[in-house]
């Protein structure tokens, strides 16, 4: 079964830039769909980003247009996250996911189309 496996988190200065990644394990990821989610304390968990399977396409939910970067590399299964000018409304954990279907639902929690997600790793934008 594919695992994931979040890296990168930290504590970063609001307008400061960090990088998310993701490593797949234990299968390729190169048939799903790869997005980001978070979930900020006391809020549902939302989606920020999605990249297709073959890296051709990306979805950004409206917060992060602009300054998150999705890219993925399936030859070495892995999915990473730019994140750039951050600001405090940024802070959450961070989830990667793998999803069957197109990147605009599979970004979407409630459409229920994740089939993996991974532990998560905490980004606080704080000065």
């Amino acid at each position: 079964q594919l695992q994931l496996e979040e890296s990168g988190g930290g504590l970063v200065q609001p307008g400061g830039s960090l990088t998310l990644s993701c490593a797949a394990s234990q299968r390729s990821l190169e048939y799903y769909s790869m997005a980001w989610f978070r979930q900020a304390p006391g809020k549902e968990r939302e989606g920020v980003a999605c990249i297709n399977s073959r890296g051709s396409l990306t979805e950004y939910e409206d917060p992060v247009k602009g300054r998150f970067t999705v890219s993925r590399d399936n030859t070495k299964n892995t999915v990473n996250l730019q994140m750039n000018s951050l600001k405090p409304e940024d802070t959450a954990v961070y989830y990667c996911a793998a999803g069957m279907g197109a990147c605009d639902l599979v970004i979407v929690p409630a459409a229920g189309l994740v089939e993996v997600w991974g532990q998560g790793t905490l980004v606080t934008v704080s000065s």
